[in-house]
C-alpha cells in the first residue's frame, strides 16, 4: 500500500483546523456584525437630530453616540410597549394604527408586516401546545405540525371517537399553511418546544434542534 506524502496530511490537518476555527467563529462574527447594523441604523438615523449640538471635538467618536441613540431608541420602544398594556396606551395605539392603514399603499405593507410578526410572537405561540408528526400530504410522507386543539366540536365529532385539530404551516414562510383535523392515533407529539419548531420550519430544515433521546425501561425477565 502506498502511503500519502506527510506534507499532504498535514496540509489536511491544517485545512480541517482552519475550517472548525471558521465554524467557531462563524457565530460571534454574525453576532457583532448584526449588533453593529443594529446600531448603525438605530443611532446613524437619529444622529442628525443631536449632533448639531455637540461639540467639535466630540464628533470624532460617532460610535458612542450611536450607541447611545441606540439605547435611548431601545428605552422609548420598552416604554412604548408598556404604554400598550394600559387601556389609554391602547386606544392610542389602536387610533394610530387605523391612520396607517388608511394610507394607501402604506396600509398593505403594514398589514402584511404585522401577520408575519404576529405568527412570531408569544401570542401566536402560545396558541399552539404541542409540535406534531403527522402524514402529509400522503401516508409515509411526515411533516412538522402544530397542535392547534383537543377540543371536540361539531366538526371533529363528526369524524371519529377523538379527532385532533393541527395546523402543519408551509415552509419557510409559517403565516400560511393547511388545517388538518386528524385522529389522535395518528398523531405523534414531539419534544421539541413550538419556538425550536418555527425555527425548523422557517430554515426549511436546515436548523434542527438538539434532543436527547429519553432512556427506555429495561425490560423484564
Amino acid at each position: 500500500m502506498i502511503e500519502a506524502p506527510a506534507s499532504n496530511s498535514r496540509f489536511v490537518v491544517l485545512r480541517n483546523a482552519f475550517f472548525s476555527g471558521v465554524l467557531l467563529l462563524a457565530p460571534l462574527w454574525v453576532t457583532i456584525w448584526a449588533l453593529g447594523k443594529i446600531i448603525d441604523i438605530l443611532g446613524g438615523t437619529f444622529r442628525p437630530l443631536y449632533e448639531r449640538v455637540l461639540p467639535l471635538s466630540l464628533h470624532d467618536i460617532p460610535l458612542l453616540w450611536d450607541l447611545m441613540a441606540t439605547l435611548v431608541v431601545v428605552a422609548c420602544i420598552t416604554a412604548l410597549g408598556l404604554l400598550s398594556q394600559y387601556v389609554f396606551g391602547k386606544l392610542f395605539l389602536h387610533f394610530v394604527e387605523r391612520f396607517v392603514q388608511n394610507i394607501p399603499g402604506v396600509g398593505a405593507v403594514y398589514n402584511s408586516v404585522k401577520q408575519v410578526v404576529a405568527t412570531f410572537g408569544s401570542e401566536r405561540r402560545n396558541l399552539f401546545s404541542k409540535v406534531v408528526l403527522v402524514q402529509f400530504p400522503r401516508p409515509g410522507s411526515w411533516t412538522l405540525g402544530f397542535l392547534a386543539s383537543k377540543q371536540q366540536g361539531e366538526a371533529q365529532s363528526r369524524t371519529g371517537p377523538e379527532t385532533w385539530t393541527i395546523f402543519v404551516p408551509t415552509s419557510p414562510n409559517p403565516t400560511s399553511g393547511y388545517l388538518l383535523l386528524l385522529p389522535s392515533t395518528e398523531i405523534i407529539e414531539l419534544d421539541m418546544s413550538v419556538g425550536d419548531g418555527m425555527k425548523m420550519i422557517i430554515s426549511g430544515g436546515a436548523v434542527t434542534p438538539e434532543w436527547k433521546a429519553k432512556p427506555q425501561p429495561l425490560a423484564g425477565p
